[in-house]
Parts: C-alpha cells; structure tokens; sequence
C-alpha cells in the first residue's frame, strides 16, 4: 500500500494551518482512512491542542531526525482513542535546534521522505503540519510530499505567505525529479466582508484549478473545540467548519 503524503505549509503564521492538518486528518479518518498526523512545527500547536505535551513525550518528531530516521514508528507513533481517530506523531520545542545539529548530515533533506518510505504503508494517508519558516525541517516536508496544501487567509497581507511559499517550492523544483505539486486553501472566509471577497475572487484568478473549491469560512466553534483539546468534528460534528472540512476531505481524495 503506498500512502499519500500531504503537507500543509504557509510561511505565514495565522492561516488555519494547523486547523487545516487537523480538522482534515479527522476528516479523513471519519472516511474510514487510516491517517497519520504529524507535528512538524516547534511551536507544538497541533501537539498541545491535542494535550500531547512535548516534555511528556519520550518519543517526538525530533527523535526522527536526531537518529537520521531509523526510529521506529512503533516508538513515536500515537495510537488513536475513541475521540481522536487519527495516528500523531508530537512535535518539540527543540526542533529548531536540527538546522544546527543536521548542518554538516550528507542527505539531511531526505530523512523525513526515507522514515515514511519504510513506515509510511502502514497508512492510507500522512498528513505534516509544517513548519512557517524556511529551514531543514521545511525542506523535509516538502520533499517528503505528494502534494503541498496552502491554506490563504482571505486577507491581503497572507498573500505575501503564499509568494514566500511558492519561492521556496521553485527553489526545491530546481533540484527535484519532478515537481512539487500544490493547491491553495482559501481559509477564514467572511462573505460579508469585501475585502475577503476580493481576495477570493484574486486568488480565483490569478490561480485557476490550483485553487481548492471548498472555502473555509470563519466559525467561532473551531476556536471553542480548541480550547477543549478536539477537533470541530468531534466538538461540534454539525457545524459549518465541520461540514466544510469534510467537503474538503472529499475533494482532495478525488484529486
């Protein structure tokens, strides 16, 4: 079974990534796929929302890279209990302590792309919260990937993410066998406001078929499930962010 791997990326913080990795990887699971999620970014918020706490972990994504990809995923991997219906891997803090110790590491791009290669086909799908920064760990995102999602706040200063987001994936392409490929993710959409209208109908244009059909609209429930340490599906399963994630959840499996 290969899986498909998925990455969620914005250089931009703000943008709904990590509700987007998340809420999609529960969407996913509640289609009877066997998903794993995990936490690439040192701030941790995937692993916090989801009371995994990064100095009770003896095992974290850091542990990957640290032994160059030879932990088992046996080691790291969270099983899923009734609530949370996906597989996790915690992130750490001290993630970005990897540009320095990963510096002279022949192939340090590759050791998230081989750890999947050899535990990937336990899943249907994994889905990688990424980090906002450019960096090593970034860069194993990306190259670990099938397809890169980009979720866009519907506002004009998270274009500026998406430019960075795109620079950095040309840059990888120049060295790649083939190309990273990609689709844009308009997120906190108010339709009552012009100005995210405007940027919707600009990213419309200026991207075509790279952007996806579902919008993710603002609901304070997302916020409200957060607090609770859930996912929308599970906090509020009939509420427009829900329905909206699995529509996107639909949409990318038939992509």
């Amino acid at each position: 079974m290969k899986c498909k791997v998925l990455a969620i990326a914005n250089q931009k913080g703000g943008v709904g990534k990590t509700t987007t990795a998340l809420s999609l990887g529960a969407a996913f699971a509640a289609r009877g796929k066997k998903v794993l999620v995990m936490d690439l970014d040192p701030h941790a918020c995937a692993s916090i929302h989801m009371a995994f706490y990064p100095e009770n972990m003896r095992y974290t994504v850091k542990d990957i890279f640290s032994e160059r990809g030879k932990l088992s995923a046996e080691k790291v991997v969270i099983p899923p209990d009734e609530e949370r219906g996906f597989y996790f891997v915690p992130s750490h803090v001290r993630l970005s302590d990897l540009e320095t110790d990963l510096r002279d590491v022949s192939g340090k791009g590759l050791i998230l792309r081989n750890w999947i290669l050899k535990y990937g086909n336990q899943f249907d799908l994994v889905l990688i919260d990424c980090p906002p920064h450019m960096g090593v760990i970034l860069i194993n995102a990306l190259v670990a990937s099938e397809m890169v999602i980009i979720p866009i706040q519907t506002d004009f200063l998270a274009l500026h993410g998406l430019k960075l987001i795109f620079e950095t994936m040309r840059t990888l392409n120049r060295a790649l066998s083939s190309p990273i490929k990609f689709r844009a993710l308009a997120t906190m959409y108010d339709q009552r406001a012009g100005a995210c209208r405007r940027v919707l109908n600009l990213l419309r244009k200026k991207l075509g078929n790279r952007l996806l059909e579902t919008v993710i609209h603002m609901d304070t429930k997302f916020r409200e499930a957060s607090a609770r340490g859930m996912v929308i599906s599970q906090y509020a399963p009939e509420s427009r962010g829900a329905k909206e994630y699995e529509l996107l959840a639909k949409e990318v499996l038939s992509s």
